[in-house]
Parts: structure tokens; C-alpha cells; sequence
């Protein structure tokens, strides 16, 4: 066609070929749109039923049960099918009811399955059921700002990540005011029941909720979402009835196909070291199933290092003193940074001076002498707040005034003699850190008294150490890039020299069998290298350094580069793996059979998630149970309580037994693993956590 005959831009964006590829509507979400999760042998019933299981017990909290009397004593309650039931219960099954949906904290894929079981089951027992869903979190219950929740509105966002349909937010309902306003709500739209999809601390408002509207006969039910997995509910004695949280496999998975990525990339160009931020602020969970997924060469689990005990210390304090030394529990900055050195320093000698390394962004919170700050300044804001009926961040709005503030609280401390939480020592220690991690210390915490770790570089705070200590290291000789034997004798050969005459004089190691040889720890210079070699009588006092030996000396000389990476929000967003799409779809179903069955202050739940899925049971978990207090915003509270990583599962113990292999410092290749990206269909697609599958492992 010539240029005069060409289409016009009118004419080509109405041409249907280019309409279609620039549609927001792909072969991929149209496929995701259509897909029918399977459900739980239970649900292909026409009815539902409840019993209580009293073979699981908790421990609990007296506090618990002073706080929520009316449903501290519920029970899991096993969810069966029914052909049929009574009339009386039929009737109370199928009768018009009216349901709140909220959802609370962070996006989290697959919630909005859980809206679209929710719907279908209960448009299945009565198609005049209705079904609300609040605005933007918690905000929407209080302001009353809902949606009815309609057949096309959720087949727009069925199998599809985020929480858009209804959106989130992250207010707490954490005061009288509130819980009227929500109980408000809830009575002006004739609610029947409410649902509560989030966390621990929005699990906490759905218990506390059902305490507050048990007399108005408004059910409460929660919904354990959050991508940490820091939701898994266990017994008193260890039985497993919550393995994981939903939208944990999704982000697990994106995050890994990420770095799986990097470790393609940078076993190519073989020149970074990728520093990995994953989210976790209190467990490692997403680190250890990353490790799983990606076998990335260094992995930091938090719990792991929390558990560490410096024998040595140990040791010498009882031989000098006679005493145990407590700080010896617990590992240190400065030590973590010299292990990651250490590993750094041991695949350099073998020629591989690059690599990824997957760090918690709450591994700071495991480390005793940040925890101490952290716990102290959170206490201090608190009541600082408290005391002065103001926000401590506004009146010293700057460093230096936060700074001055802690000062003038250890000078009171030493000067009247008086315990305080902030004495001299902690001021002196406090100075010594960094002040962009001074910073990061005393920045806003969220709305529930938090330390916010995912706004502090934590990798700046770790690597700055290991940078400091490796250039140590270089001083001392120790860490050096090991030279390729076939690339040493080529280099001298070349050159006209004699590689089994240099080779004793320049390395450690040199051995025709060794792949990779390590210069002599003393040559750290060309001035060095010179003197060596003068003194084994390779070259004279006046003469130059062979060309070639200093070409040997030059590729030596390692340059640590690292390239940082922070993995987030592009999970949490990400469309649900085929896992996460049916879990949550059940999830839905298992919280209308709550409703229809009576139940509240319950944590809908799917048991043995680790097994096929010929073996899910849904269940009710009572969420009273499972509180305690703990200090939030420098006060204990009532609490969920979270799960963090198990050291001594089986999941950990494979990562800790394959550390070595993975780190991959001899002159084989790497270790890495491709997880590939989510794929939605395909017989390839792996069908529930790698966490998950070891923990079935180790059950059969």
C-alpha cells in the first residue's frame, strides 16, 4: 500500500485487530474470568452442617476470657454435607439473610474469591440473600459507605488479584467510639452477619466485634489473610489446623520468579551481588519458601539467627570470670555481617564474585540489640503521646530534635538517679548507629504501634557493614578473586613464561589439579608482589613486574557491587496461582456455612491445606482462643498471636541442611532453581507451597 493509500489513525484505531490487542480484556484474564474452582467434597451437599470438635484444645489467655466471655469457649467446629435436614433447620439454612463484607489491611491475591464463594453460596441458599460490601476497609463500616455486592460485579473479578472490587483500608477498630459506629452500621442495614478478611490484627477486631454484637445476634466471622503467612494456627499440643494464610503461595511465587531472574542475570554478567528485600515483618516465611523456590545462594531466616549463641563467648566468659555471659544469646550485627562476608570472601576465591542474597525486610527485629531499641522507642512515643495528649512525631518534627528529646531523658535518668528506659548507655550505644538508621528507628509507626521495617533500608543498614568489613578483609589479603588455572598458564604461556615456576611463588594453592587458584594472602599490592618475587629471585630488585604477572595481580583484586531490590507490593498485587484461587473460593463457601449455621467470633479455615486436595477439610477456628497480650503502642493488648518460622520443621531444616550446596562456593556451576512464572493452567503448575509439601513429607 502506498504512503497516500495508508489507513488514518482514525481509520486503524477503529480496525478490530488493533482494538483487540490494546484491549484491557486479554486471552489470559478472559480464561481466569471462566475458571470454576473445584469445592470441598462438603459443599457439593445441598445443606451444611456444624459440629463441635472438642479434640482440640488452647491455652487460655485470663484476659481472653475477662474480655470475651460470650465467645471464649467456642470450639473448631468441623463443617459436614447434608442430603437433607430438618424443617426448623432447614428453614434457619435458607432464610433471607443479610451480609457485610470488609476487607482489612493489605491486598492479599485470591479476595476476591472469597467474596465470589461467599456470594454463590449464599445466592445458592436463598437468591433474595444480599450481600454488602464495605468501602475502603474498615473506614466504610464506620461511615457506613457499602455496595450491594451483584452477580456481574463479581464475575468481573473472579481469580483476579487485589482487593479493587471493594478496595482496603487499614483503620483499626480500636476504640468505644468505634465499635458503636460500627454496631451502628451493622443495625442500619439489618446486617445478619459481618465478614472480616485480613490479618492477625483485623482477625483481633472480628473477635472483639462478635464479643460487642453477640447480644444483637449480628454474627462475626473472620477470614486469615496476609501474604507474611504469619497466620498458622496450631493446638495446645501441636495439631495443625490453619497451615497457611491465604495470598502466601502467590506472592511467594512472584517474588521468586523475580529473583529467579536475578540469579539468571547475574550468573551472566558475573559482576553483582543482588540484595533481596522480601516482605516479612515479623516471620521469614516468604524468605524460606523464596529459598525453596530459587535455591538464591545466601538466605537470612530472622528466627534462625534469633536462636544463634556464640559458644566461644560462652566459653571464655567462664574461664575468665567464672560467669555466663547472657549477651553471648542472640546474634549481632557486626557477626551477621561476617557471616555473609565469610560467604561472600568463599565463592570469590572460586571465581564467583557475584550472587543473590534473600533478606526478611523484619530480620532487623531479630537481632536483640535493634529489638531493645525498638521495644524502648515504641514505649517512649507511646507514652509520650499519652502523657502529653500529642503526637511525639509532630512536636519534633526533626533528627536533631528526637535526638535531643532521648538525651534529656538520660541526663534525668543519671542525674536524679532514677530508673528510666532511656539511660546514659542506651543514648551512648544509640549515637553510635548510623544517622539514617537513627532515622528509620524513630520515623511514625503505623496504626497499630508497629515499627514500620519495610520503610527502613535494611539492606543499607546490613550491607554497609559488610562492605566496611570486606574492605578489611581485602587489606588483610583474605578475600581475593580466585584465577582460573587454564587462564593462568594461557596468560604466562603467552607471555613467554613458565607457569610451574611462578605458580609456588605467587599462589597458595598452586597445584595443576586445583581449577582455581588463591594469590599468597601477603600480596596485597603491587608493592607486595614485587617483594615476593624479588625475594624468591624471580625478578631482581630494578627490575619490572613481568606484564603478565601483574595482569594475574590486577584480576585478583575483587570489586564488590551490589545491586538492591525490594519485593513488596508487586506480590501482594500479583493474580492468584491456581492454589490460592481454590483456597480462597473455599474459604468463601466454608464462611457462609458459618453464618447458615449459627456460628460467630469463628476464623473460617481449610484443614490440612498441606495434603491433596481430596483431603481439605473446612473448619471453624475460634479466634478468643487464640489471643494473648502483647505490647502495642507501649501498652499489652489483646491480641492475635503470630506465627513465625519453626526452626525445627522440616521445611527450615531442608534449607539448613542445603545452605552449603546452594551458596555453591567450589568451581562447580550454581545451584539455581527456575520456578518459572505463575501459570495458571498446565499440568506443570506446582499445586500448593514448597513449605507445605515438605510438612506433608514429613507427616507420611
Amino acid at each position: 500500500m502506498s504512503r497516500k493509500e495508508s489507513m488514518s489513525l482514525e481509520d486503524l484505531l477503529k480496525h478490530p485487530d488493533v482494538q483487540k490487542v490494546t484491549s484491557n480484556i486479554n486471552q489470559e484474564l478472559v480464561e481466569r474470568r471462566e475458571y470454576a474452582p473445584p469445592v470441598c467434597k462438603v459443599f457439593t451437599y445441598p445443606y451444611t452442617v456444624l459440629q463441635d470438635n472438642s479434640k482440640f484444645r488452647f491455652v487460655i489467655d485470663k484476659e481472653a476470657k475477662k474480655q470475651l466471655p460470650n465467645i471464649i469457649d467456642n470450639k473448631v467446629q468441623s463443617i459436614t454435607g447434608a442430603e437433607n435436614l430438618e424443617e426448623s433447620l432447614k428453614e434457619k439454612y435458607c432464610k433471607k439473610r443479610n451480609i457485610g463484607v470488609v476487607f482489612s489491611g493489605g491486598p492479599a491475591p485470591g479476595g476476591h474469591n472469597v467474596i465470589a464463594g461467599l456470594y454463590d453460596a449464599s445466592k445458592k441458599a436463598n437468591p433474595e440473600n444480599k450481600l454488602y460490601g464495605f468501602l475502603l476497609g474498615p473506614d466504610g463500616i464506620l461511615e457506613n459507605e457499602a455496595i450491594e455486592i451483584t452477580n456481574s460485579l463479581v464475575d468481573e473479578y473472579r481469580n483476579l488479584g487485589g482487593f479493587t472490587m471493594i478496595k482496603t483500608g487499614r483503620t483499626k477498630t480500636d476504640t468505644k467510639e468505634k465499635m458503636a459506629l460500627s454496631k451502628g452500621t451493622c443495625k442500619k442495614l439489618e446486617l445478619d452477619a459481618l465478614v472480616i478478611v485480613g490479618g492477625d490484627d483485623s482477625n483481633t477486631n472480628a473477635a472483639f466485634l462478635a464479643q460487642e454484637m453477640f447480644e444483637d445476634n449480628i454474627q462475626v466471622i473472620g477470614v486469615p489473610k496476609t501474604i507474611d503467612g504469619d497466620i498458622q494456627v496450631k493446638d495446645a499440643v501441636g495439631n495443625i489446623l490453619c497451615a497457611i494464610s491465604f495470598g502466601f503461595h502467590t506472592a511467594a511465587r512472584a517474588f521468586a520468579n523475580a529473583i529467579s531472574n536475578l540469579c539468571t542475570d547475574c550468573s551472566s554478567d558475573v559482576k553483582y551481588w543482588h540484595i533481596c528485600k522480601v516482605m516479612g515483618r515479623s516471620a521469614s516465611h516468604l524468605a524460606l519458601e523464596v529459598a525453596l523456590q530459587t535455591h538464591a545462594n545466601i538466605t537470612l531466616i530472622g528466627e534462625d539467627l534469633a536462636n544463634y549463641i556464640d559458644r566461644r563467648r560462652l566459653e571464655r566468659a567462664v574461664e575468665m570470670e567464672g560467669i555466663a555471659d547472657y549477651s553471648a544469646y542472640g546474634i549481632t550485627l557486626r557477626h551477621l555481617s561476617r557471616v555473609i562476608c565469610n560467604s561472600i570472601v568463599r565463592r570469590a576465591a572460586v571465581g564467583k564474585n557475584y550472587g543473590v542474597i534473600v533478606i526478611p525486610e523484619g530480620i532487623l527485629e531479630f537481632i536483640d540489640e535493634i529489638q531493645v531499641f525498638i521495644i524502648k522507642l515504641n514505649t517512649i512515643i507511646a507514652e509520650y503521646n499519652k502523657t502529653h495528649d500529642s503526637d511525639f512525631h509532630s512536636d519534633f518534627p526533626l533528627l536533631n530534635d528526637k535526638l535531643e528529646y532521648l538525651r534529656r531523658l538520660a541526663r534525668l535518668a543519671r542525674e536524679d538517679n532514677l530508673f528510666s528506659i532511656w539511660n546514659t548507655r542506651d543514648d551512648d550505644l544509640f549515637n553510635d548507629i548510623p544517622e539514617f538508621f537513627q532515622e528509620g528507628l524513630l520515623m511514625e509507626r503505623d496504626s497499630h504501634g508497629n515499627f514500620q521495617f519495610s520503610q527502613v533500608e535494611t539492606d543499607r543498614v546490613i550491607m554497609g557493614l559488610v562492605k566496611d568489613y570486606l574492605n578489611i578483609l581485602k587489606e588483610k589479603g583474605i578475600y581475593k578473586l580466585g584465577i582460573d588455572n587454564s587462564y593462568y598458564i594461557k596468560t604466562l604461556s603467552k607471555g613467554g613464561l613458565d607457569p610451574d615456576y611462578f605458580g609456588p611463588i605467587l599462589f597458595n594453592n598452586y597445584n595443576k589439579e586445583n581449577k582455581f587458584l588463591l594469590l599468597k594472602e601477603f600480596i596485597i599490592s603491587k608493592k607486595t608482589l614485587k617483594q615476593i618475587m624479588v625475594k624468591e629471585g624471580a625478578i631482581q630488585e630494578n627490575d619490572i613486574i613481568p606484564v603478565p604477572i601483574e595482569q594475574i595481580y590486577k584480576k585478583s583484586i575483587p570489586t564488590f557491587k551490589t545491586q538492591v531490590h525490594f519485593y513488596g507490593y508487586d506480590g501482594r498485587g500479583s493474580d492468584p496461582t491456581r492454589f490460592d484461587c481454590i483456597y480462597t473460593y473455599n474459604l468463601g463457601l466454608t464462611v457462609f456455612s458459618l453464618i447458615a449455621d449459627g456460628a460467630t467470633g469463628q476464623m473460617a479455615a481449610i484443614k490440612n491445606l498441606e495434603m491433596d486436595f481430596s483431603r481439605w477439610e473446612p473448619i471453624g477456628i475460634p479466634i478468643a482462643p487464640l489471643m494473648h497480650l502483647e505490647e502495642r503502642k507501649g501498652k499489652l493488648s489483646l491480641v492475635l498471636e503470630k506465627s513465625i518460622v519453626d526452626v525445627d520443621s522440616i521445611s527450615f531444616q531442608v534449607v539448613k541442611s542445603f545452605r552449603d550446596k546452594w551458596l555453591a562456593a567450589t568451581p562447580c556451576e550454581n545451584n539455581y532453581r527456575r520456578p518459572g512464572p505463575i501459570r495458571f493452567t498446565g499440568k506443570s503448575e506446582e499445586d500448593r507451597p514448597i513449605t507445605l509439601v515438605l510438612d506433608a513429607i514429613a507427616k507420611s
